[in-house]
């Protein structure tokens, strides 16, 4: 090279424009011989030591005076072990040279990861510890295909982006780097000039753990070993099982009282956990716990995909809390959030200076409700980033299942868009094909690699098959949230009693669409925010009403074909709107037995009774498994019906939503016998009135409701009733 173009090159390696430094840092055959050149800022003299016999080959010349050391090791032709001898402030250090090791991301990786069919790709992106060649190190890959130069900064380099420019795969627009001494718990991030030149500080999106806002660096970590999913965690998530979940957002289901600070993983695994597991809920949900900037977001609008929040411990912390969950027999599930991303200038945004994560047309990329970002899921790195993120959560975590949010939004290009604020797809239509496949894609992914898992869709809209297998033109997803039948039943409990005959269908409605889906009854945080009160409070009448209401609904809900979701401080009828910066209002329980007390106890033995009774749950999302008793009678506002499991057995659920006691009121039953009382919700063990049948109800052989036997019953006021029969 001539000195001309030596110099053209320095000045482009130390202002950061050069994208290839290791064709010029490291060890080179050059005509003179074996040739060194390192950067090395603010140093004074520099050393090259052949590593296996510690002997000084050759002393760098600075040629430049920013660091910029060249020397020839004469007589040497062929390339060794080496480490470079520097001098900093007077002081010596023996450091390995990041420059001297080969590429380290394995051709198939490159390969699959340009294709975007890698299973698991953050196994080879992001930081992970290594030795090469006998030195400990960090291995870093980061997607920049359009970035003008890369730069892994950190606690190892003082955050200097002169120190560790990467290395730029072309075929995969990946920049790597393995940086010799950068060890477990330190920050680093990529400083990325751009497309455009500007400067970019950006965190890892593969980071296994991140900093907590407001600060934003990841950080060095070993990636989680692999957990194994046992049969019975297995068995938990099966259609035919009982399914309860208690949703909870960990930062407010309580807190400390002496400083309103948020409980710790390891705090919530000895107090959430038991807690969960006595009132009888088979799985925990937790709102997103990815790392987020903002609170108020609740988690769901995520930055840091592959790291769970700081806010309550450690990494590791964390995944102790989802094993003490499962020595618990809980499931957990995971909220998972596909379908956006926050702009913040250290996140996805622009990463390398274009829209590389998101769309370039806000048509398409941009979340008008939420001011937030949307993936091109149509980018096939994109996509493989998130369906692996949804893997790497099941495998490395124990998570059992994932909750997906928002998939309406994904899965419509005009969602919540007025006309000429979205773009059809190829074929004119509305239909997200992109976030389609995507979503097939990796349903069908986790249903291989990880069976036993299961997703649930919080899918607004009657998109045709969300729980139907992707090879039949479905999404793919296990399990859909039912949010038709939670807006019916809600809008008719806030209904007057007086005024319910009127809205009879709204509660009967459901089971015309019931075997469409597989489906989840949820009532979960959306009930209970931004001015929508709490479900108790939704409740019409004094408070005798209000609590009896609420206790019938609950009864209802359980006995209704489809698995459970009560949102935390539903269970123990919370009075305020959830707010997620303090916590629950458990001193509502404190004190003498009062209606609270109640409706947690009534939760409690629902979920209880609820497992010990196939009927409830084995035939779901079959038609075999319920039948209308009393499906007509509007001016009482009474509601019949049976439930069935796979043997023929019957649970008989009665609901009456008036506050008027109704004595003798007979319907047909398909079995004859006698029928045990196992739940009132009007029981005074749950603050009722203590209004009930004496335990058990004989049928008699009287015709009623085209049913040649028949029981004659009291209904209590704002009640359900559940009856077994008893083995004859």
């Amino acid at each position: 090279m001539s000195e001309l173009t030596d110099r053209r090159l320095i000045n482009a390696l130390i202002s950061g424009h050069y994208a290839d430094p290791f064709s010029l840092l490291g060890m080179h055959q050059t005509p003179k011989g074996l040739t060194v050149r390192a950067l090395l800022p603010d140093a004074t003299e520099v050393w090259v030591i052949e590593t296996n016999t510690g002997r000084k080959c050759a002393q760098l010349e600075c040629i430049d005076s920013r660091g910029f050391f060249e020397g020839v090791i004469p007589r040497r032709k062929n390339m060794f072990r080496y480490q470079l001898a520097v001098t900093w402030h007077g002081q010596q250090n023996l450091v390995d040279d990041a420059y001297r090791f080969g590429p380290l991301l394995k051709e198939l990786d490159s390969w699959l990861l340009a294709e975007g069919t890698h299973l698991r790709p953050y196994e080879s992106m992001g930081a992970h510890s290594d030795v090469i060649d006998g030195v400990i190190g960090t291995r870093f890959s980061v997607w920049a295909p359009n970035a003008r130069r890369v730069s892994v900064v950190g606690d190892f380099n003082f955050w200097d982006g002169r120190r560790h420019p990467m290395r730029l795969r072309q075929e995969s627009g990946v920049w790597e780097l393995f940086v010799p001494g950068a060890v477990q718990g330190q920050l680093y991030k990529y400083e990325i000039i751009d497309k455009n030149g500007q400067l970019r500080l950006k965190s890892d999106p593969y980071a296994f753990e991140a900093q907590m806002r407001p600060d934003s660096a990841s950080m060095i970590c070993g990636i989680p070993p692999k957990t194994t999913m046992s049969e019975a965690r297995q068995r938990a998530n099966d259609f035919d099982a009982p399914i309860s979940i208690y949703e909870v957002h960990l930062g407010s289901w309580r807190r400390h009282t002496d400083n309103n600070y948020w409980l710790s993983y390891k705090e919530l695994a000895e107090q959430l956990v038991p807690y969960a597991k006595e009132m009888g809920f088979t799985h925990l949900e937790l709102m997103p716990i990815n790392e987020h900037p903002f609170d108020g977001s609740w988690g769901y609008q995520p930055t840091g995909m592959y790291a769970p929040t700081r806010r309550f411990g450690t990494r590791d912390e964390f995944r102790n809390f989802i094993a003490v969950a499962h020595q618990a027999g809980l499931n957990v599930l995971l909220d998972w959030v596909p379908g956006h991303f926050p702009s913040d200038d250290f996140g996805l945004a622009k990463f390398d200076g274009t829209e590389l994560y998101e769309h370039g047309d806000p048509r398409e990329g941009f979340h008008q409700d939420w001011n937030t970002l949307i993936y091109n899921f149509g980018r096939r790195e994109v996509s493989n980033y998130l369906t692996g993120n949804a893997l790497y959560w099941i495998e490395r975590f124990g998570i059992d299942g994932l909750r997906v949010d928002a998939v309406a939004s994904m899965i419509y290009r005009d969602y919540s868009r007025a006309e000429g604020e979205w773009i059809p797809n190829h074929f004119g239509g509305r239909e997200n094909l992109e976030a389609i496949a995507f979503l097939r894609y990796t349903n069908r992914t986790l249903g291989n690699a990880a069976p036993g898992t299961v997703t649930v869709a919080e899918e607004s809209t009657d998109f045709p098959g969300v729980t139907r297998p992707s090879e039949t033109g479905g999404l793919g997803f296990w399990y859909k949230w039912n949010l038709g039948w939670m807006h019916d039943t809600l809008d008719y409990m806030q209904v007057d009693p007086l005024y319910r005959k009127h809205h009879h269908n709204n509660l009967t409605f459901g089971m015309l669409y019931n075997s469409t889906e597989n489906f989840v009854l949820p009532l979960s945080h959306d009930e209970v925010v931004h001015g929508k009160r709490s479900i108790l409070d939704r409740m019409p009448g004094d408070v005798w009403q209000k609590f009896a209401n609420l206790r019938a609904y609950y009864g209802w809900m359980y006995g209704f074909p489809g698995k459970k979701l009560l949102f935390m401080g539903n269970e123990f009828a919370q009075g305020k709107e959830w707010n997620h910066d303090i916590s629950l209002d458990w001193h509502l329980l404190e004190g003498e037995d009062n209606w609270h007390n109640g409706v947690q106890r009534l939760v409690r033995d629902l979920n209880h009774t609820y497992r010990e009774h196939p009927p409830l749950y084995q035939l779901d999302f079959d038609q075999m498994g319920f039948e209308w008793l009393v499906v007509d009678d509007f001016d009482n506002s009474v509601f019949v019906f049976v439930r069935r499991d796979r043997e023929g057995n019957e649970l008989i659920v009665v609901s009456n939503f008036t506050p008027v006691t109704r004595y003798d009121y007979r319907f047909g039953v398909t079995q004859a016998g006698s029928w045990q009382e196992v739940l009132n919700t009007d029981s005074a063990h749950y603050h009722g009135s203590n209004v009930g049948n004496l335990g058990s109800i004989s049928s008699e052989a009287i015709p009623s409701h085209n049913r040649e036997h028949s029981i004659s019953m009291t209904l209590p006021p704002l009640a359900t009733v559940w009856l077994v029969r008893e083995a004859s």
